[in-house]
């Protein structure tokens, strides 16, 4: 009798010990399980912000190989002032350029240069297409020592707004990969402004 009794109280014993270390797990659950997400999400994080950073490097490389392929000579050769002229001499809309006197021969960063290039020459395109215009503008200025600032402009019938997809929907990307801005304003009724602004330290 004492036997079964003492075997009683020993397995009573295992019992709570069991059950006690079965409520543990489950009070310990919850935080492996916190820890784990915690985990999860901090790679998440790395993961986007190196996807971001592959995008970045991306934009720029195929940007420089556009440079290194089809971009026209007189860019290479001559500058920012005689390209964005010739790119005036083939629209089809009257085009005045007016480049500032004190960067007319001045000569920037390539990248740059293709840049401020191709949305002139996407601008230019639209115009031609899309805005009805009788006449458009080129303005290309230095705003204080290390910022290029390019304003393209029209009289046409204003109301544009880059679809996804178009070219300069697509230039934004390799705008925002060299750190600069790029914007456009369209009302109805009053014309187009393209404005792009790029850093240009020496």
């Amino acid at each position: 009798m004492v036997r079964t009794c003492s075997r009683r109280v020993r397995n009573n014993q295992a019992v709570d010990a069991g059950s006690r270390r079965h409520v543990g797990n489950h009070v310990q659950l919850p935080q492996f399980q916190i820890r784990r997400n915690l985990q999860e999400q901090g790679r998440a994080e790395i993961a986007r912000r190196a996807f971001r950073h592959e995008e970045s490097k991306k934009a720029i490389a195929d940007l420089r190989n556009v440079i290194r392929g089809v971009h026209p000579a007189v860019l290479t050769e001559r500058g920012l002032d005689p390209a964005l002229s010739a790119i005036a001499a083939r629209s089809p809309v009257p085009v005045t350029v007016d480049v500032d006197p004190a960067i007319v021969n001045r000569r920037f960063d390539p990248t740059i240069e293709a840049v401020a290039y191709f949305v002139v020459a996407e601008a230019l395109t639209n115009v031609a297409r899309h805005a009805q215009a009788s006449q458009a503008s080129v303005r290309v200025r230095l705003v204080g020592a290390d910022r290029l600032l390019v304003v393209v402009q029209d009289d046409g019938a204003g109301g544009a707004a880059p679809a996804p997809g178009s070219g300069l929907a697509g230039l934004t990307d390799r705008v925002a990969a060299v750190d600069g801005t790029l914007t456009v304003a369209s009302p109805a009724g009053s014309g187009t402004t393209v404005t792009l602004e790029l850093p240009c330290a020496s």
